[in-house]
């Protein structure tokens, strides 16, 4: 068991965040232990030559444990921001001491592999320079394979993951959330537990107005948290909807198309999650300003509905909508 202890101000100030870096590492994961994250699977295999030909590619296998799919903490370092841009999240990488490199890798591979990957254990001889080379490995990787095509929709799916879960903490409350994020969370008494098959014995870990964040991930099969207790409270849940992040536009029911017209109909057909105009956009092949004119009418109509997550619009079927489109 993995136990937060939670006291009023801490539970009041828990919050949540989209990390573009935690997916950029924790989607190496693929590479390494093909098969565990099938919705992900068609998507990667997309993307596989470009990984393939990456100059930092054995670097970043290295980087993922082969007995469990652990990777060093220090790589997935807590927002600051709800929705942090990548390259401010790398240069917190560059900025780790490299004194404290070999602690990290130890602990996150001697206890099931054994030995540290020969890469890491060879580049330890420098370690300024293996931290660099791996923040440089992850750029390259989110460059030429994340940022271009598969980006776009997943930062869609994670938006509507925290719009949906605010709902739940605004109409229900932190007991229904908790239940809500992931079977593997249990909420009583103050305390917030993570019943764990990694590590070993129990921990507890008072929170102390550090705040708590929540982080929806699509390389994850249940909620995680840090290696290391010494880190800032975190804990990564299945992003709801994760299946959709590789799925192609639905195409609008031909009644409800002559009804109101071929785009508006797929736009209904393709808000069964929350999405942004420019995932929208990029989905239909369209200018956002095309999509914009065709949800303001929607909106007019209250067929959909509107809400904000830091500086995007997330556009969802309302009530109505959803009678329409049965």
């Amino acid at each position: 068991m993995h136990r937060f202890r939670l006291g009023l101000e801490d539970l009041a100030s828990a919050s949540f965040a989209c990390s573009p870096l935690q997916e950029v590492t924790l989607s190496l994961r693929m590479w390494v232990h093909p098969g565990v994250y099938v919705h992900q699977t068609a998507a990667f295999e997309r993307l596989r030559p470009a990984f393939e030909r990456l100059d930092g590619v054995e670097l970043l296998r290295s980087l993922v444990a082969t007995a469990n799919r652990y990777q060093p903490d220090f790589l997935t370092p807590r927002p600051t921001t709800p929705f942090p841009d990548v390259r401010a999240e790398l240069e917190t990488v560059r900025a780790f001491p490299p004194d404290r490199l070999r602690g990290e890798l130890e602990q996150t591979f001697l206890p099931h592999d054994r030995r540290l990957p020969p890469l890491l254990d060879a580049g330890l001889d420098d370690p300024a320079r293996l931290l660099a080379d791996i923040a440089d490995a992850l750029e390259e990787y989110w460059v030429h394979c994340l940022e271009p095509e598969w980006w776009p929709r997943a930062r869609s799916v994670l938006h509507a993951d925290i719009v949906h879960r605010s709902r739940i903490l605004a109409e229900r409350g932190a007991a229904a959330l908790f239940a809500d994020l992931d079977g593997r969370l249990l909420w009583g008494d103050g305390v917030l537990t993570i019943r764990r098959d990694w590590g070993d014995g129990d921990t507890d870990i008072a929170v102390d107005g550090r705040g708590l964040v929540f982080t929806p991930t699509f390389f994850a099969r249940g909620a995680i948290t840090c290696i290391s207790d010494e880190h800032p409270p975190v804990i990564t849940y299945p992003v709801r909807g994760g299946a959709t992040a590789a799925a192609p536009p639905v195409p609008g029911p031909r009644a409800l198309e002559r009804l109101i017209g071929a785009p508006k109909a797929r736009l209904l057909a393709m808000l069964d999650e929350p999405t942004s105009t420019t995932e929208l956009a990029r989905r239909l092949g369209v200018t956002p300003g095309a999509v914009s004119q065709h949800l303001a009418v929607l909106a007019e109509t209250r067929l959909v509905t509107r809400a904000r997550h830091g500086r995007v619009v997330l556009y969802g079927l309302s009530p109505l909508g959803e009678q329409l489109l049965r």
